[in-house]
């Protein structure tokens, strides 16, 4: 449970190393937030011993090292290391394939990469929130009855 003088933990993961930075400085701008950024899937997930609440993550991590993890292989094991972690996805593509193939992998949502993406992402993070504040109100009244 985060508590108000906690910062929100937010992981920043794609291979395009400009637009990680301008994500990290939007972040850090607008909000209170600790930010990590890493260029690869593996540097991601050898860091997840961090607890990040959130982690926005490239749909296509493989751009520079072809053997590199790709997005969805990172996904895929952030949620078996926690599956309570929400993992935003990221991507250039603006195909509903893609965007659907996030969600079967349990994304909690998916975003295009554009001039307003950075906006996109500042509402799915209050909503990730006001989702888990939910989840903690019903499974208080769970354990209550």
């Amino acid at each position: 449970m985060i508590t108000t003088n906690e910062k929100i933990k937010i992981f920043l993961v794609d291979d395009d190393v400009l637009f990680l930075k301008s994500l990290e400085i939007d972040f850090l701008q607008h909000a209170d937030f600790m930010i990590k950024t890493f260029a690869t899937g593996e540097l991601c997930i050898a860091n997840l011993s961090q607890n990040p609440e959130i982690i926005i993550l490239d749909y296509h991590l493989d751009g520079i090292d072809k053997s590199a993890m790709n997005g969805i292989e990172t996904l895929d094991k952030i949620k078996a290391h926690n599956s309570e972690i929400a993992v935003v996805m990221l991507s250039s593509q603006d195909k509903i394939e893609v965007a659907i193939n996030c969600m079967h992998h349990l994304a909690f949502d998916y975003v295009i990469k554009s001039e307003t993406a950075f906006t996109r992402l500042q509402k799915i993070i209050t909503t990730i929130f006001k989702y888990k504040k939910m989840e903690n109100i019903i499974n208080w009244y769970m354990e209550a009855s």
